[in-house]
């Protein structure tokens, strides 16, 4: 089967892969699209168990982050990028400086940001070969580490969709966190301070202690997380954290988090529709971070500094986007997932206009 072939190609305009000797950077850049504008998503940095492993998401990250942008209304296309190896032993100043220069080749068709396994520091090594990376800090255009502001979009989706589902504020309202990295973890104060009641899981209990000082969340074991009572479902590590094996065992009435990719597959979103369970499509949701990092995009092109009012209003916009794609599902008796995909790639076609 050729890259062509695969069934998560979808029409990629560009999939790079890059090796450096030197460094031992194994980086793979895959481009969805730039009928909107030049293409910007995160890169991350795992263990994969195979290149082919690798490829499969870097591909499924970057149609994510086509749709993402689209649906934020941001003037940029879909692209991710991926380095294969332990985020936690491998990484160096030169290998990122060597991933800066791949990104450089690519002559500004992609903009990289931080994701999984990468630092606003890692990107400044990145930044000495390239102009084309941002979320990053100390000059004027700087927009930081997006986490927060990708956690206040999550934030205000899951008091949205607990709305609709439940008819009530936060307050008492149960929600099952599974994974309490960056986004998780501000996800977790703003739903604590809000009324919620938590329960988490995570591989790291460092930062599932750390959180759970701070909030006073349930800690369980990583895979029980699905089966505990809880009102919501927030995913926030990986993707395909919602599957044939993980749905039956949830109880819960609502999905919303902040991971990419949360359905295993689109037909998943079907069953979830069907139990009755309302589903935030994720990259409707968790699109505030790449907002955040288009404001300083945008501010770096222009030779300005970053505006955090920008950002304010397009998150402002994000959540509006969210009741629409509910309304609509609701309306049409369809998968929250479908009609957002379908609202995504119209907009991707009407830029190619």
């Amino acid at each position: 089967m050729t890259l062509f072939d695969l069934p998560d190609f979808e029409g990629h305009e560009g999939v790079h892969s890059f090796y450096d000797e030197k460094t031992g950077l194994k980086s793979i850049i895959a481009i969805h699209s730039t009928a909107r504008g030049p293409a910007a998503g995160g890169c991350r940095m795992w263990d994969y168990a195979s290149s082919e492993a690798a490829l499969t998401d870097a591909l499924r990250l970057s149609r994510g982050m086509s749709y993402k942008n689209a649906m934020a209304d941001l003037d940029f296309g879909g692209g991710k990028a991926v380095i294969i190896g332990d985020s936690r032993s491998q990484k160096t100043p030169e290998l990122f400086e060597a991933f800066g220069r791949a990104v450089d080749s690519l002559g500004g068709s992609y903009w990289t940001a931080e994701d999984v396994g990468v630092s606003p520091g890692d990107l400044e090594s990145t930044r000495r070969t390239t102009r084309y990376v941002a979320g990053l800090e100390g000059h004027a255009a700087a927009s930081g580490d997006p986490s927060p502001v990708t956690a206040e979009g999550v934030f205000r989706g899951v008091r949205l969709c607990v709305e609709r589902a439940l008819g009530r504020d936060l307050k008492g309202v149960k929600v099952a966190i599974q994974g309490v990295g960056h986004v998780g973890a501000y996800l977790a104060e703003k739903l604590h301070a809000a009324g919620a009641q938590l329960i988490i899981a995570d591989v790291n209990q460092v930062a599932l202690n750390e959180v759970a000082a701070k909030t006073g969340a349930q800690i369980v074991p990583t895979d029980a997380i699905f089966d505990v009572e809880a009102d919501v479902f927030a995913p926030c590590a990986l993707g395909g954290a919602i599957s044939a094996a993980t749905l039956p065992r949830l109880k819960v009435k609502v999905i919303a988090g902040g991971a990419n990719n949360q359905l295993a597959d689109a037909m998943i979103g079907q069953t979830v529709f069907d139990r009755g369970i309302l589903y935030a499509p994720d990259y409707v949701i968790n699109g505030g971070g790449i907002i955040n990092v288009a404001a300083e995009i945008r501010a770096l092109e222009a030779g300005g500094a970053f505006d955090p009012q920008w950002v304010a209003t397009k998150l402002d916009r994000l959540a509006l986007t969210l009741a629409e794609v509910l309304d609509q599902s609701l309306a049409e008796k369809r998968p929250a997932n479908l009609v957002a995909d379908e609202i995504a790639r119209a907009r991707i076609a009407a830029a190619r206009v």
